[in-house]
């Protein structure tokens, strides 16, 4: 009976024996996959942490990079031309597409050169040389080393294709002076990316490989190596040495703009800006810069946009970002200054959302307006000059400052400052307040970038959106600094800011303040400009726009010294003309219309003009008429007394002048001499029996 039951339980453990070797075989399995899937997660994250976070433009070109964990520079390509990678493998690794990372030979010989002199030579797969580039364990030759990276290399090619894998090991191989990968190695030795490199070029790069840091492509001895390489490996094509960059910028030009104005991506990104755009841009604004030196002109900015996408093309904000001199290191397409004429666009559209008309009727004269210092306002055009009853139209074509101010005044100082803060949400860098109706005459501060930004109201039909800086994000880095349109949102009607395309697109109407040919006219008719001066002359802006883009210019220096005589058309305005006409040859020129489906013709005195349909012409022609009869002298008027002090006495009409209540002259016009400092009484009365009394003083000279 025991022999029996010993026999039966011989039986039932042989029986379960391939059971058991079954159960340990599946753990050991599990194990082994388990510790490769580590392994390979770590190769990953070690992978990810020598990548550069690079910045590239809208057309993929990269234009900034950062450092990585070994302090060198990666433009990461994602994939391998296949002529490239032809020559790659026969140079590294004729098998590579047959083993699973490790080539049983050359590590036979490595094992036979450690037992031999102490040192693991011998020759390592592509696998294996990106596991040694993932380790950084490049200079550390061990036998150790080489079982580590072996054992990193199979895990790797357990969960990675072999174009991973070899595109992998194309961005981790060092190609001397910082450059890491081939694809940064292509850019900086021959200034194109890889896909265009010819095939000496290719040969050239390949040859750096097994000593970086003496020959590569600037190293004399590269040319040695790689003809023999070339023998070797592709003995049929011929080798040229190829010409190499001299030097080659890991950050473009560009590059300064993106960080002063912090557009600074946490990760890789690609930004709406055009890098060969901005560098032809750049060299536009250094040309002119460099012909203007005589007159002050010192620096300048020039902004382009995308009006239909708020994308923002080119922002230059300096014209040498490699120079720390005469302020080159500030960015002013972000400066606030004063913004001169072109503000009244936006005067105008809202006086025409208020009623106001193209043809409504405002008299350019001279005006007095109290403002909060105390002192009072008499503002004068340009040219120094009044030219009595003018059209709207008229005054804002040729940039009449007089009439500005009275739609300013038609309007209302507090709901301008509304409609600036509400509906452009606009942040001014001082209170409205402080500007009153100096906002008419140029003196509110704005900055090149949010000024370009609100133009694009008018080829978008009234309406704004947020500024876009990245082509897959609404991220916009909080642009431009004194805006915060946060959404799409209507500013204004679009029929008010059609009149106001009419107005500033008409080249014909502001003849006598620019001229029939200028640095505003173009070779194609579709388009919208403004310029800008600042007082004495600070300050040149011209921003115009097409149906495609819209371009903001500005030239000054950052000393705030005045220049020489330089107005909006003469200084900006010809940096203007040479970029919208450059811009006009690109693709970015697709020529979109810009409607004035609501505008209506009308026929008035003798003139066609602009208006609205249905309009009633009688309830907007006279909206800003008075009927004072004083022109002259204003209420209030100070003078000092002169030997010579002659006071003109200007009328709307002939009247009879009595002057502290004796009847002087009748006259529309005549001058008064006082004999005295004191306070004078004068009265004009005209055929009606209207009259109207004004107290001007006349004071001791101090």
């Amino acid at each position: 009976m025991c022999r029996h039951n010993i026999s039966q339980l011989t039986y039932f453990k042989k029986l379960k024996q391939p059971y058991t070797y079954l159960t340990v075989g599946s753990v050991v399995l599990l194990l082994i996959i388990g510790s490769t899937w580590l392994v390979w997660q770590d190769a990953s994250m070690r992978y990810s942490q020598l990548l550069s976070r690079t910045t590239y433009d809208r057309t993929g070109t990269p234009i900034s990079l950062s450092e990585n964990s070994k302090g060198h520079y990666v433009y990461a390509v994602t994939a391998l031309p296949s002529n490239f990678e032809a020559l790659l493998l026969k140079k590294e690794d004729r098998f590579f597409r047959y083993h699973l990372g490790i080539n049983p030979i050359s590590t036979m010989r490595a094992a036979l050169s450690y037992l031999r002199d102490g040192h693991a030579g011998g020759s390592s797969t592509i696998t294996q040389q990106l596991a040694k580039n993932l380790l950084n364990t490049e200079t550390q030759r061990t036998f150790v080393n080489k079982l580590i990276e072996s054992a990193y290399a199979f895990s790797i090619e357990c969960f990675a294709s072999k174009d991973t894998i070899v595109t992998m090991y194309a961005n981790t191989a060092y190609f001397g002076n910082q450059l890491q990968g081939i694809g940064t190695a292509s850019y900086a030795y021959f200034g194109k990316p890889l896909s265009e490199t010819s095939h000496s070029e290719q040969i050239s790069l390949l040859a750096t490989l097994s000593y970086p840091s003496t020959r590569n492509p600037w190293e004399a001895d590269n040319a040695i190596f790689s003809h023999s390489l070339n023998q070797r490996i592709s003995p049929t094509e011929p080798f040229m040495p190829p010409d190499t960059t001299t030097t080659y910028a890991l950050q473009h030009d560009v590059s300064f703009e993106l960080r002063t104005a912090h557009i600074i991506c946490d990760e890789t990104c690609t930004t709406t800006i055009d890098d060969n755009l901005t560098t032809t841009i750049r060299a536009i604004l250094d040309r002119h810069i460099q012909e203007g030196w005589q007159r002050n002109i010192r620096n300048g900015a020039v902004v382009v946009i995308n009006p239909h996408t708020e994308e923002l093309l080119a922002m230059v904000g300096s014209r040498d970002p490699a120079s720390s001199d005469n302020g080159n290191q500030i960015n002013m397409a972000l400066e606030p200054r004063p913004i001169g004429s072109t503000v009244k666009p936006f005067i105008y559209a809202e006086g025409f959302a208020r009623g106001l008309r193209p043809y409504s009727l405002v008299e350019d004269r001279e005006y007095k307006y109290p403002i909060a210092t105390g002192f009072s306002l008499y503002p004068k055009n340009y040219d120094g000059t009044y030219h009595g009853e003018v059209t709207l139209h008229e005054a804002l074509s040729n940039s009449l400052n007089v009439p500005s101010v009275k739609t300013l005044e038609f309007i209302g100082l507090d709901a301008f400052y509304t409609f600036l803060s509400d509906d452009l949400h606009f942040e001014p860098i001082q209170d409205y307040n402080s500007y009153q109706y100096g906002i008419a005459l140029g003196g509110l501060e704005m900055d090149l970038l949010t000024l370009t930004h609100y133009f694009s109201l008018f080829p978008r039909g009234g309406s704004l959106a947020p500024l876009r800086v990245l082509t897959d994000s609404t991220n916009n880095f909080n642009l431009p600094p004194q805006s915060h349109i946060e959404q799409a949102t209507e500013v204004l009607p679009n029929s008010f800011t059609q009149l106001v395309h009419a107005i500033i697109s008409d080249r014909y109407t502001g003849v006598n303040q620019f001229g029939l040919e200028g640095n505003l006219n173009l070779t194609y008719d579709t388009y919208g400009v403004k310029t800008g001066t600042s007082r004495d002359f600070h300050d040149s802006w011209v921003v115009g726009y097409t149906g495609d883009f819209v371009v903001g210019v500005w030239i000054g220096n950052t000393e705030n010294e005045a220049l020489d005589q330089v107005s909006g058309s003469s200084g900006a305005g010809a940096i203007w003309h040479d970029v919208m006409e450059y811009l006009l040859s690109t693709p970015y020129h697709t020529q979109t219309p810009i409607t004035t489906d609501q505008l209506q013709r009308f026929f008035i005195d003798g003139n066609d003009e602009w208006g609205l349909q249905g309009d009633i012409i009688t309830d907007h022609r006279t909206l800003l008429q008075e009927h004072n009869l004083i022109l002259s002298i204003h209420e209030g008027d100070v003078f000092e007394q002169t030997t010579n002090l002659t006071i003109p006495l200007r009328a709307r009409t002939d009247v009879t002048w009595t002057i502290d209540g004796t009847v002087y002259q009748t006259a529309q016009e005549t001058s008064f001499t006082p004999r005295e400092a004191c306070q004078y009484e004068i009265i004009a009365t005209d055929n009606t029996g209207m009259r109207e009394i004004v107290t001007i003083k006349i004071t001791q000279p101090e």
